[in-house]
């Protein structure tokens, strides 16, 4: 079972475009090791994420769980796979020891270029600086880290320099996705300068392919993947059935975009997983009824209940924007991939194929 840790509702920093309200609220240890133990209690593997807040402010209960876990794995023959996302400012050397022992994956909330101008200390101080150092120590020590960046209205014509930096800082993949909430508002005129930007990355990531460097841009890359793969990314989110999340007091929701929604709720660490309610709330996931004539919805995430909740309060109602910008990617996507695939068809079906 694959569950996502809500460690704290706690963060050291103030992003601008941040859905959740900072509380000091933490998950107890008790909630950590029934957690644990839920985790290892169906299906082949077990897989932990570390959440927040900024998880890293409980490096004594990542640390608990990651012991915790690997004794289960031994015990039941259960591969364990460890994940985070963090800021990655209060990232140490043993922390890196931690990750590189317990083989995680580290997904780095970093925006390259566009960092400054919305991710800030709580005292309003800049972080781009630690999250340079930060990437290198990562890297260096060979962790598996992934950016994170997201991208706003107000910084969308900083996004090809983004890209060109965390690529040229040694990552082998970014994941980019536009800012969604009640505190950002895309115009027309940010997406069309959002759009300006892809037609600069394109070329980019056309050269370094020429060139043989293996960098992957999401949702670009993962777009033309899931076409050769016939991946339908409209049926990733499955409520409640490919993760759970687990709030600091250990009740179960279906993503961490539902936390704290009574109606959501699918029971907790204590008593276990509402299975009807489960099997209810997954049949909720579905392609939202302006979509069901589109060309295009098997290739969008026009079904993802984070995504739709976040902008229009119901998981099957997709909002413009959305819209918009699943068709922008697409598009660049497809321009990319032809391209590509003419330039060197044998080195792109190779790279592609289960790719993502």
């Amino acid at each position: 079972m694959n569950l996502t840790l809500y460690l704290t509702e706690n963060c050291n920093l103030r992003c601008s475009y941040c859905v959740r309200e900072k509380c000091p609220h933490d998950m107890t240890e008790d909630t950590v090791r029934k957690s644990v133990e839920l985790a290892f209690s169906a299906g082949d593997s077990a897989g932990i994420c570390f959440f927040g807040g900024e998880p890293l402010l409980r490096k004594d209960l990542i640390y608990l769980a990651l012991d915790l876990a690997q004794k289960r794995s031994e015990e039941t023959g259960k591969p364990f796979f460890g994940k985070i996302t963090t800021n990655g400012t209060l990232i140490d050397s043993e922390f890196i020891d931690a990750a590189l022992k317990n083989k995680m994956t580290v997904g780095l909330s970093f925006d390259g270029a566009m960092q400054d101008d919305c991710r800030k200390t709580a005292d309003g101080k800049p972080t781009s600086e630690i999250l340079i150092r930060k990437s290198k120590e990562l890297l260096s020590r060979g962790v598996n880290t992934i950016a994170m960046g997201v991208v706003s209205p107000d910084t969308c014509g900083k996004l090809f320099e983004s890209v060109k930096l965390i690529h040229d800082l040694g990552f082998k993949s970014m994941v980019c996705n536009p800012a969604y909430g009640e505190k950002v508002t895309w115009t027309d005129e940010a997406l069309d300068e959002l759009r300006a930007q892809y037609d600069l990355i394109v070329p980019y990531l056309k050269e370094l392919f020429l060139q043989g460097d293996e960098f992957r841009l999401a949702p670009l890359h993962s777009k033309i993947s899931d076409l050769l793969t016939g991946n339908d990314p409209s049926r990733y989110c499955h409520l409640g059935v490919r993760q759970l999340a687990v709030a600091y007091d250990g009740k179960l929701y279906p993503c961490t975009s539902f936390l704290h929604l009574p109606d959501w709720c699918l029971g907790s660490v204590e008593d276990g997983v509402n299975e009807e309610r489960r099997r209810e709330m997954a049949k909720m996931c579905f392609i939202p009824e302006p979509c069901k004539d589109c060309d295009l919805k098997t290739r969008c995430t026009n079904s993802c209940g984070c995504a739709n909740i976040l902008n229009t309060g119901s998981p099957n109602m997709i909002s413009p924007m959305q819209c918009e910008y699943e068709r922008m990617i697409i598009e660049h996507a497809d321009i990319l991939g032809d391209q590509l695939f003419a330039a060197k068809p044998e080195a792109f079906v190779r790279s592609f194929k289960g790719r993502f």
